[in-house]
């Protein structure tokens, strides 16, 4: 049982927090109790409850064969499908196929191997996939607030019933879930059925609840027997836009890498001679037949090759009780980090998340998609610490071509972050996430909230960069 919130001093705080705890009560059980009943009746059984009853405060008071007959008819269904129902049995055992990733918003088909050990043959079965209690906790229904919120009633802001659904719908972490058709197998069968799902929400999905459905003759209710399968995980990348062709800004620079980072990516530049080893040659450039004729280690010294390094810098910090701009931002670096070209050229991506990270993809490292996996992953911070992103930026001002910056809002603050990179001589190109117009003085370019796909697709070759 979770323990009410303390009082905070406040009289009318304590009374808001002491409502919000027994509303949430009420509802998590409420909505416990519709998710186990939804899960086993069906629509069909909906409207033959409705049926019966309509039919039963007809026939009192009036003397009607056909109103009796349909209430007969109804109660008669009932009495046979229940018990039908309850009698089903399955012993089925089931292993989840799945891609390795996801996206956001994108239908998913992946298969499941099953077999059915029974004594007796399985017939108009199906599976469906549950997915995770998508029920909130009480610290984020007394903290989030339902977009519009504040335009509602004073009767519905109280009860914050719409609240409650809101938060049920950003947590539920997909949709869909079954099969494409009823099973039919014998003792000892395997089969391969097919699963749909849509994923909703970026993260890691964690599967472990999958059902098989046994309805009875009239389709009015169905038994869900949990089937023995392994759990799995199912990575969801961010959603992504289309981009127009943009070039970078810095990129005929070629600032970075030199030797070393050369080298270790496994480029080679044009043969321009040979001289002695040193430590650190790679293996590969040693000249084999000069290394024989003079019979110390000879390599082949190669014109140096320079790739362009970018820094993508995500601004995690939100402070709206939605996160919906933050979602927004995300989906733009994802947007930026599958679109650009990290066979030629290197990417990092710099966050905050409890302290500054730094993950990098390019020729010889990781692939774009660990930074997609990494972005799955990100969640917003509450606390303002641009000061620690700015020391990670600056920290490797010298091998970046140049960076670009996507903001969640505009203040103060963020203006201060990216006046201290441009003084140490980092290249910005700023992206701005908001409401409405964009900011009287506010470099770069503005995404109005809502509309990203649409001003994304605006955006010019060369992006604006700040002075």
């Amino acid at each position: 049982m979770t323990v009410p919130p303390s009082p905070s001093g406040d009289p009318q705080t304590e009374r808001r927090e002491r409502l919000d705890y027994w509303l949430h009560r009420a509802y998590y059980k409420w909505a416990g109790m519709h998710f186990f009943i939804a899960r086993r009746l069906r629509p069909t059984g909906i409207a033959l409850g409705l049926v019966m009853i309509l039919s039963t405060f007809l026939g009192i008071g009036h003397d009607s064969n056909a109103v009796y007959q349909l209430f007969s008819l109804t109660f008669g269904m009932t009495l046979i499908a229940l018990p039908w129902t309850f009698a089903r049995r399955a012993m089925v055992e089931a292993k989840r196929e799945l891609p390795r990733y996801a996206t956001a918003g994108e239908p998913l088909r992946y298969s499941v191997k099953v077999w059915h050990h029974g004594k007796t043959s399985l017939i108009r079965a199906r599976l469906s996939e549950s997915p995770p209690d998508p029920r909130p906790n009480l610290e984020d229904f007394s903290r989030l607030r339902e977009p519009g919120e504040e335009e509602r009633n004073r009767f519905d802001r109280t009860l914050a019933y719409f609240r409650w659904q809101w938060l049920l719908l950003r947590n539920r972490l997909f949709d869909g879930g079954f099969s494409d058709g009823d099973m039919n197998l014998k003792r000892g069968q395997k089969a391969r059925v097919f699963i749909e799902v849509t994923p909703l929400r970026r993260g890691v999905i964690r599967l472990d609840d999958l059902r098989v459905q046994l309805p009875d003759p009239f389709g009015l209710f169905q038994r869900c027997r949990k089937v023995k399968a392994p759990s799995a995980t199912l990575t969801v990348l961010p959603r992504r836009h289309p981009l127009p062709p943009i070039e970078l800004p810095g990129g005929a620079a070629f600032k970075i890498t030199g030797e070393a980072n050369t080298n270790a990516i496994g480029t080679s530049g044009e043969f321009v001679g040979l001289r002695d080893y040193r430590p650190g040659d790679p293996l590969r450039q040693i000249h084999w037949k000069s290394w024989a004729r003079t019979g110390r280690p000879i390599v082949k010294e190669l014109e140096d090759t320079f790739y362009p390094r970018y820094g993508l810098v995500l601004d995690t910090l939100s402070c709206d009780r939605t996160d919906l701009q933050f979602e927004e931002a995300v989906s733009v670096a994802a947007s930026f980090a599958a679109s650009i070209d990290t066979s030629e050229s290197l990417l990092d991506l710099m966050f905050i998340k409890n302290q500054a990270h730094i993950v990098t993809a390019g020729r010889g490292l990781e692939r774009a998609e660990k930074l997609l996996e990494v972005l799955a992953g990100v969640t917003p911070e509450r606390t303002n610490n641009y000061a620690s992103l700015a020391r990670l930026v600056t920290r490797h001002r010298d091998d970046l071509t140049s960076c670009l910056v996507i903001f969640n809002g505009w203040d103060d603050s963020k203006a201060e972050f990216l006046g201290m990179l441009t003084r140490h001589g980092i290249v910005c190109a700023p992206l701005v996430i908001g409401t409405g117009p964009a900011p009287a003085g506010m470099p770069g370019h503005w995404l109005e909230s809502g509309h990203i796909a649409r001003d994304l697709g605006r955006l010019p070759n060369r992006l604006i960069t700040a002075s």
